[in-house]
This record gives C-alpha cells, structure tokens and sequence, in this order.
C-alpha cells in the first residue's frame, strides 16, 4: 500500500521529515518490492517504527516505511520458548498473543507503545543487574538486504551478524521478522516507596545486584529518591493488583494529568519547579502490589518531554548522580522532570550500551516545551567522564569518531553495514553521523 508522503513527527516532537513517499507492506514479499522498488531509484529507504525515538535514527526523507501491518506471531512459538514475531508487532501486543502460549517476555522497558524491531534496534532496556536489554532477548532476525532478498540470521545461520544485528540501527537491512527467547509467564512483587537519596545512593549497589528489578527516581531539588523493586513470583502466584481506582489516580491523574499542568506552569514560572518537585514527592510511592509482568514494568506515559540516557559501569552510578546533583545546584537551575536510574547486566552485542560491562543507566528529561541543550549538554559531560555510552535513540551529540573508542566491535559493525548495505540505502542523516558516510 503506498501513499503520498505527508508531514511525520516523532512521539516528542524532537524530529520531523516530510518524506517522498510512504509504504505500508502487509507482508514480507510486498517489504522485499518495496525495497527493490527504492534500490532501483536510488532512493533511500528507512521503517520508523512507533517513533518513540528521540533521535532522527528513523527518520525517512525519501521512502518512510509504515510497517503496522506487519503484526502479529509468525507460527507457532517452539517447545523451548522461542517465539518469532513480524517486525512492527507492538510491545503492548505481545503478553496478549503470548499468552495462550504460556509465555512472557523475560524483561521490559517502561513504554510499550514501541515496535519490536525498533525497540531492538534502538537498544531499549529495561532494569534487571542480572537481566539484559531486549535485543539481548533476540536469537534470530529475517532481514530485507539492500538487494530486495531475504537473510536469515540466528545461532545456526549467518552467526557472524547476529551480535550486529540484534542491534543494528536500522542501519544494515530493513528487518522483517524478529525471534526472541520467551520464558514462563511470570508475576511481580512491586514495592513502591520514598527513601531519603542520601541513603539510596550509599546502598544502590548491593540493592540492584540483591533484587531482581530495581531502579530509582530523584525528583531534582528534593533530598528523597522514589524506589521501585519488582521481585519475580511464579505465574499462579495470587495476584494483588491496584485497583482502578488507585491505578487511575495514580498513574492517570497524578502521573500524568497533575504533572501535565505543573510542568506547562513551569515553564511560564520556573521558580516554582522546586515547590511542585516536593510535591510529587510526597503524593508519588508508597505502594505495593502483585500482578502480571508486562502490567508492572509498564507504565502509560502522556506528558511529552526530551530525554537523554548514558550507561556506565554500574559501579560508578552513585557518584556520576551526586555530580549531577552537584551540577544543577551549582547552576541553579530549576528542574522538573526526574533524573532516573536503572541497571543492565553485560551482553555480547557489538553496539549495546551494555557491551562488556555490568552497566547503570542515568537518564535525564526535560519538558518538550522547555530549554533542554544546556542542561543535557553539561549532564553529558560528566557521564562521558564515566566512560558513558549514549542510548542510541535518546538525544546525544556523540560522532563515529567519538563511539569508535567507545566500542570495541565499532569496526566489525562498520564491515557488516559495508558488506550488507554498500550503496547506503537505508542511511540517513543521523546514521551518517553515528557510523560516518
């Protein structure tokens, strides 16, 4: 299905491109057409997923592929959990067609409005010290080459790419299908609850290797960071869900409508933003409840902002958020959003953040209708201090000369995108300045 190319934004209003021409291919072969179709232009190609990226790594000036129909299971899920999924199948889809299967995914981010492809070719994670991001989940990927042809990739076929492209970018094929390792349908154990930073900060470490799932936000101008534990219970456990009513007023009234109107107010008053930050402290935490796993790590999220993530070795995380703290007080300026900390086990993927290295994740926001350059600029300085890998699809100004001593494999993965996509079709500007020309 092609359509004429109309005027696209990306979730947070950070990116926009008025592209040529716009496809939506139900199937693979009609993918593959669509592919040749551009090769044989010279135009290039790029699928943008749910565009949940901060980034411009999905934009689409020539040929903006929609791949919404492009959904669902792909057969059958294996006796051993590996399930295969067409490439724009939604994350808040999945629990739904996995579960007549009895299975799950090990491990989710916050938002589940993204594709599957994009997420792993972004490098979303989740939080989890022994748990890795969701591309680490992938064992195989079916792939439309620059060529119109199809490649399979798994541990028995083309092993050699997989690592590169588990998480690839978009950057070395349009992805067709993607196969994950699934595991038994789990419940969570959440314990919501504000604790003083100070104490958080002196005793993270051993927290985040202790429990299955944890993670913290500090409201900046406020001495209290909001904890969250998730500890992993067998499916059948008796669940204790919020009820609609909490779950409303907590997620829907405060998590997004009352903090909608604050941070607009905000911007018209800064000085505020310390007074509305000690709010949201004392009206956020403070619960516990059990219920199945995607309805836990995920959450709904309606106020846009701006963010930038960095990892570095998990060990480092106290002192880069005092640095941090240390920053905004010596500036003083005023800020809304939280800063939010989560963790990665190491995997073996060429571009992961995680690459090598038991990693913390330090995430910064701003609202979309504020100022964030500043702000992120100097917040990305003192993580690139602590050795700090940008999240490929959150804002950052690093180059291909910057992240090639940053990841060890950065060369093998420029090979793969030599070898599998000479002519650049499904480049782009932000690709350019990633990997280079």
């Amino acid at each position: 299905m092609t359509a004429t190319g109309a005027m696209w934004h990306n979730w947070a209003r950070t990116e926009k491109v008025m592209p040529l021409r716009v496809e939506r291919p139900r199937t693979t072969a009609a993918l593959q057409r669509a592919v040749r179709a551009a090769a044989g232009s010279g135009i290039r190609i790029k699928a943008i997923g749910a565009g949940h990226s901060f980034t411009g790594i999905a934009v689409a000036p020539g040929i903006q592929l929609e791949l919404e129909d492009l959904s669902g299971l792909s057969g059958e899920p294996t006796a051993d959990g590996l399930v295969t999924l067409f490439a724009g199948t939604r994350l808040h889809d999945i629990p739904r067609l996995l579960a007549p299967y009895g299975l799950a995914m090990e491990n989710l981010g916050d938002i589940a409005a993204q594709s599957i492809s994009g997420a792993i070719s972004t490098g979303t994670h989740g939080t989890g010290a022994g748990f890795g991001g969701i591309a680490g989940q992938v064992r195989g990927v079916v792939m439309v080459t620059a060529s119109g042809d199809l490649l399979e990739i798994s541990r028995e076929s083309h092993a050699d790419l997989l690592p590169g492209v588990a998480l690839g970018l978009g950057a070395l094929g349009i992805i067709a299908e993607v196969t994950i390792q699934c595991v038994p349908r789990f419940v969570l154990h959440a314990v919501e609850q504000p604790e003083p930073l100070d104490d958080v900060l002196d005793t993270v470490l051993d927290r985040a290797a202790a429990a299955d799932h944890f993670e913290f936000y500090w409201f900046p101008h406020t001495r209290t960071a909001l904890t969250k534990t998730n500890t992993r219970l067998p499916f059948g456990t008796k669940p204790k869900p919020l009820g609609r009513v909490s779950r409303f007023v907590d997620d829907t009234v405060l998590a997004n409508g009352v903090y909608r109107v604050t941070c607009a107010t905000a911007v018209v008053v800064p000085a505020i933003i310390p007074r509305v930050n000690l709010l949201a402290d004392k009206l956020t935490g403070n619960r516990t409840f059990t219920d199945v796993s995607h309805r836990v790590f995920t959450t709904r999220r309606t106020v846009k902002f701006r963010e930038m993530e960095y990892g570095i070795p998990a060990e480092l995380v106290p002192a880069a958020v005092r640095d941090i703290e240390a920053l905004i007080e010596q500036k003083g300026w005023r800020i809304s959003f939280p800063l939010e900390v989560r963790f990665a086990a190491a995997d073996d993927l060429w571009l992961s953040t995680a690459y090598g290295r038991a990693t913390g994740y330090i995430a910064v926001h701003k609202y979309y209708r504020e100022r964030s350059s500043a702000y992120f600029s100097a917040v990305e300085s003192i993580l690139r201090g602590y050795g700090g890998r940008p999240h490929w699809g959150k804002i950052h100004t690093q180059d291909a000369a910057d992240l090639a001593e940053i990841y060890p494999h950065f060369g093998d993965f420029l090979a793969a995108r030599d070898r599998l996509d000479p002519r650049r079709l499904f480049s782009n500007q932000y690709l350019e300045r990633v990997l280079g020309i």
